[in-house]
């Protein structure tokens, strides 16, 4: 968070000269007027100068970004960061050497990283933000994998009229599977158990007996 204190002969003239100094537009700050400013006698005598408080708080996207440097730093890999935004939707994508051991088995580390990202973000934003990491393309080859998988799973589901369990995910993997299945008229999908083990389970709209 960053803090000036300005003057000037007008308060929106003060609220300026600290726009000026913080680099930044008047939507994105706090304004706090300590003092009106006058005009003294004759216009000469006794001028008094508005002063202001200004504060940028930090901005969500940008602390987030910072996060994930200063993480993937400590774990021995520099990356470069492409952030792209949709409404309150960010996503960060990832690219550099060593880029391996971000994603880690199955996208474990990656999806570690991208929930603390989430914490991280959220911790100083003004309106909930949905954080998305991205490794070397990464998340299209693994929604490619669960859609796979999840047409081969509800497949033997129908075959066998029983229950088809699937591994752990997280939520963001548990909706891939939720509509790659949208289309089997003849299943149906629910999660099941708590996280970090929550998983979704495939069944046949008639089970057997």
């Amino acid at each position: 968070m960053k803090q000036v204190t300005a003057t000037g002969h007008t308060v929106d003239a003060a609220v300026e000269s600290a726009l000026a100094q913080l680099s930044t537009t008047r939507d994105r700050v706090q304004i706090e007027v300590i003092e009106q400013g006058k005009k003294g006698f004759l216009g000469i005598f006794g001028n008094k100068e508005a002063q202001v408080i200004v504060t940028l708080p930090p901005d969500p996207v940008e602390e987030t970004e910072r996060y994930i440097r200063n993480v993937s730093r400590e774990m021995g890999v520099e990356v470069t960061i492409d952030v792209k935004r949709s409404g309150k939707n960010v996503t960060y994508l990832l690219s550099g050497d060593k880029i391996a051991l971000l994603i880690g088995k199955r996208g474990q580390t990656l999806n570690s990283l991208q929930y603390l990202a989430q914490l991280a973000a959220n911790s100083c934003s003004r309106q909930y933000l949905t954080i998305i990491l991205d490794a070397e393309d990464y998340r299209t080859r693994r929604n490619e994998t669960l859609t796979a998988l999840a047409k081969r799973m509800a497949e033997k589901a129908m075959r066998s009229g029983r229950e088809v369990a699937l591994e752990p995910m997280p939520s963001y993997e548990r909706k891939v599977i939720h509509s790659a299945l949208m289309e089997f008229k003849n299943i149906k999908t629910y999660s099941n158990g708590a996280e970090p083990y929550r998983h979704i389970v495939i069944a046949p709209s008639k089970l057997k007996k």
